[in-house]
């Protein structure tokens, strides 16, 4: 993409639309966006655009939109970037894996990443390619050269990461056996949150739910027992106040495996599995791998329960509306 387009610098708010895991690239987009740039930012389900458009249109000006699909054929979203474009005149990037698609072809521009797509029906490595993407070009408008380094650094260290979660996160789930599932997370790990349950749902046929950390003390924690498997992506900003959550689940009895960058004594204490990344890189730079245990743990459950976790049931690799 042309970074120099003048609709993308000059737009005072951004709209980043997708469907499904691209919906969840979006929330993590537009957090990522507002905290890097300090630019408005908001994700909207590709669905609520075309349903509500006076809704998340209301008052809106000077805006323009990243639209996501991995395939750049999803229904919804291509409709989505056709009707901003031609119907109210707002423009439009593709972000996407895949060229000359209806998507790439309705768009003013198209975001250029290198091939990411996957053979796999589940969305894994097209979701860490597409959010760094945008995270990139974040730091690009925001002339953030220090972000651009750490971001650079990433795949190195990341791919590291992933060697060792392997076999631990396997061996975790040969051990246990759980009825349900809850991902939670804040601020930019929210949307991560919601794509682990995603995950852990698509690859395993399994029952997951995800929630803003410190909101799941409001109800949705009569759920808890050591059937449940807590995920918990901790922050950095917000470590102290989610990591009293954690303690507080713990001490409902619930079961937690824990993402964090660096832990302390009470996460170590509190957590069944401790995933500690330990990268030398600012927070925003490391939010991609925080995805790696939730896709990993519904690949290994998936298999554990005799299924296909790449070709899950009734699903299939891009959803394509009739046009009637």
């Amino acid at each position: 993409m042309d970074l120099q387009c003048q609709y993308f610098h000059d737009a005072t708010e951004l709209l980043f639309i997708g469907c499904g895991s691209s919906y969840y690239i979006a929330l993590a987009a537009a957090a990522s966006w507002k905290m890097i740039t300090g630019r408005r930012a908001r994700a909207i389900a590709a669905s609520e655009l075309l349903l509500y458009p006076n809704l998340v249109l209301a008052d809106s000006s000077g805006v323009a939109a990243a639209v996501i699909s991995r395939s750049g054929r999803t229904s919804e979203t291509v409709r989505a970037a056709e009707f901003l474009e031609r119907e109210k005149d707002i423009r439009t990037l593709a972000v996407t894996g895949t060229r000359t698609q209806p998507l790439d072809q309705i768009a003013s521009s198209t975001l250029g990443l290198p091939p990411c797509d996957e053979e796999s029906t589940v969305m894994t490595r097209s979701f860490t390619a597409m959010l760094l993407g945008l995270q990139y070009l974040a730091a690009m408008v925001a002339g953030d050269d220090g972000l651009i380094a750490a971001l650079a650094k990433l795949p190195a260290v990341a791919e590291k990461a992933m060697g060792a979660l392997h076999p631990r996160i396997r061996e975790f789930v040969a051990s246990h056996q759980f009825d349900d599932y809850v991902c939670l997370g804040q601020g930019p790990f929210y949307g991560l949150a919601c794509e682990t349950a995603l995950k852990l749902t698509e690859m395993s046929v399994s029952y997951a739910q995800s929630f803003h950390t410190l909101e799941f003390r409001h109800g949705p924690k009569s759920i808890v027992s050591p059937k449940t498997l807590l995920f918990f992506l901790l922050s950095e900003q917000g470590y102290d106040s989610e990591c009293d959550v954690l303690q507080e689940m713990k001490g409902l009895g619930a079961t937690i495996l824990t993402i964090a960058n660096h832990a302390d004594k009470r996460a170590r204490e509190s957590s069944d599995l401790l995933i500690e990344l330990g990268f030398d890189l600012p927070e925003l730079a490391r939010l991609a791998p925080y995805v790696f245990a939730g896709q990993f743990a519904g690949l290994y459950t998936g298999l554990k329960k005799g299924l296909d976790p790449d070709n899950p049931r009734n699903l299939s690799r891009v959803v394509i509306l009739d046009d009637d």
